[in-house]
């Protein structure tokens, strides 16, 4: 299970160097989507084999100080709410200021680890001068200098020591659905629809304090484990009209979850913030399924379905292979579709295909439209397999790989999901050195 760590500290500190730093080795591999708007404060990283996901609470705020002054206080909260762990930064240039002493005072009495990191420390009257960020009252620091790296492993050590180990105790056969959506888009009306209005059962588990709530469930002749995060208690301090809220709060459901049952607004459309949770999943390679909600309230001729779905379909592309159900929570309208269709998913994202099969087809699909020849040299695809891993992911041996272009990955994809139902799963497939 991931664990999640926030960077939190006042402007210009330097909180996306050091996050720019710690995911991308990983992002260069995440990333391999090619035209897709990305998060650029979500990121995964991982070190000495312990991997988790970074949030740089930074990026988000557009505006003045003044402005800020408020916006850190809330976005401090929320990492407190949201992460395992926290690094606080600080710079050793401008000292202790004011800003800091603040976020220090909301940090103190907090029980998760807490790492304070001064930054830009690159020689050593700049480690003396460290000292005084003892006076924030959150005991030991760590020197580190984002540019160059120098400093960060010895922060990443102690905080991968001090990362709990996740305790899995739900039932790992039933598939996880996490529900997911900006706020308003009608979580709470579904989850209710569908387990019937009073939350009867709140299994909390160990290590998730009320963040998500999982339900183990079972309606529509299956059962299921629900990962909830509307029914999360809001903190009156954190107003929910910031995108980076929203997405901060189905980081941890995302991750928990085998599918992400994504619930959109029909009133408001597909929007950033919907966006942002659908690359969200993608990335993550969850299962996705799209539910357009409040359907009942918008003025349908006998083209609107066809014409939304074809909008959603143009903003989630390249990866349109996603069911998308039109529903309405409060009447109940194809609640058990939804449901049906999850499960499907969460089955298409587990099945193995024998690699005697798989070549069978692929190879006299490649042989028939092999990838186009680069500078006289002609690619030849010999064997392919699916591997062991927990989402599919595909390999293809070829002489020359590194010539096979993103086009041709395209077209191997979409023969894939052609050939198997690959609905709703993100797939990937590799070309590598036979």
């Amino acid at each position: 299970m991931g664990n999640i760590v926030a960077i939190v500290g006042r402007p210009n500190v330097g909180k996306s160097t050091l996050f720019n730093r710690l995911i991308q080795k990983r992002e260069a591999i995440v990333d391999a989507v090619s035209g897709v708007t990305r998060d650029r404060h979500y990121g995964k990283t991982d070190w000495n084999g312990r991997e988790f996901s970074v949030i740089d609470t930074g990026g988000y705020v557009v505006g003045s100080d003044d402005i800020f002054e408020a916006e850190i206080d809330k976005q401090v909260e929320l990492a407190i709410d949201e992460a395992d762990a926290i690094i606080f930064m600080v710079d050793v240039e401008t000292g202790v200021t004011g800003m800091d002493e603040d976020v220090a005072k909301i940090l103190r009495p907090v029980k998760k680890p807490i790492f304070l990191a001064v930054n830009k420390v690159d020689n050593a009257k700049r480690a003396q001068d460290a000292v005084e960020f003892y006076a924030l009252g959150l005991g030991e620091y760590y020197t580190i200098a984002s540019t160059n790296g120098s400093g960060t492993g010895e922060l990443l050590d102690a905080i991968v020591k001090a990362l709990p180990e996740k305790e899995e105790n739900l039932d790992d056969e039933l598939p996880r659905f996490a529900v997911v959506g900006r706020p308003n888009a009608g979580k709470s009306s579904f989850i209710n629809a569908l387990i019937g209005e009073n939350r009867y059962i709140v299994t909390d588990i160990a290590g998730t304090t009320r963040d998500s709530i999982h339900t183990k469930y079972n309606r529509f002749g299956f059962d299921f484990n629900l990962i909830d995060t509307a029914g999360i208690r809001r903190k009156t301090k954190v107003k929910d009209d910031l995108e980076f809220y929203s997405v901060m709060r189905s980081v941890r459901a995302i991750e928990y979850s085998d599918v992400c049952i994504l619930i959109i607004d029909a009133t408001r459309g597909f929007e950033g913030q919907d966006q942002s949770i659908f690359w969200l999943a993608e990335k993550n390679r969850k299962g996705i399924i799209i539910l357009v909600n409040k359907w009942d309230l918008v003025e349908k001729d006998t083209h609107t379905t066809k014409e939304f779905e074809a909008m959603i379909r143009r903003e989630i592309a390249p990866f349109t292979d996603v069911p998308i159900v039109f529903i309405s929570a409060l009447t109940k309208q194809r609640i058990f579709k939804a449901i049906e269709t999850a499960v499907e998913v969460f089955n298409n994202r587990k099945q193995k295909i024998a690699t005697s099969k798989l070549n069978e087809v692929m190879l006299d699909i490649i042989k028939n439209n092999p990838p186009p020849a680069i500078k006289g040299k002609y690619i030849k695809i010999k064997y392919c397999m699916q591997l062991p891993s927990p989402t599919p992911q595909f390999v293809f041996f070829a002489n020359l790989p590194q010539y096979v272009k993103e086009p041709y990955k395209r077209y191997v994809e979409n023969k894939l999901r052609e050939l198997y139902n690959l609905q709703g799963v993100p797939i990937t497939v590799y070309f590598r050195q036979k």
